[in-house]
């Protein structure tokens, strides 16, 4: 897997199955930009060649889901994920509430 990109797609499928341009605008809802179709495709296409995730076609889109190589690969990302950034994203969190509790202060 190749990155953060294929982390998102695993963790949104590991929640329902979607289309390549439903899974685009989850990520965008998350990260604040949209993926551009040159990005989600191939890392679609690697994902479903690496036996991640499959996909079966419903009129003209394709619909995603995890396999369970897929659902391990999530479960390895995650744990990477955290090892990673645990420690920044709890650090972040508490920064986050001091400034909340500053602005209220004001």
């Amino acid at each position: 897997m190749r990155g953060l990109l294929t982390f998102q797609i695993l963790w949104e499928l590991d929640k329902e199955e979607m289309n390549g341009q439903q899974i685009a605008e989850k990520i965008a809802t998350r990260r604040g930009t949209k993926p551009t179709p040159g990005t989600i495709y191939p890392a679609l296409k690697e994902l479903k060649e690496g036996g991640f995730i499959k996909g079966r076609r419903e009129g003209r889109q394709i619909i995603y889901h995890l396999t369970p190589k897929g659902k391990e690969g999530l479960a390895d990302a995650s744990k990477y994920f955290l090892q990673a950034f645990g420690d920044i994203a709890e650090d972040v969190k508490v920064k986050v509430i001091v400034i909340k509790r500053n602005d209220s202060d004001c």
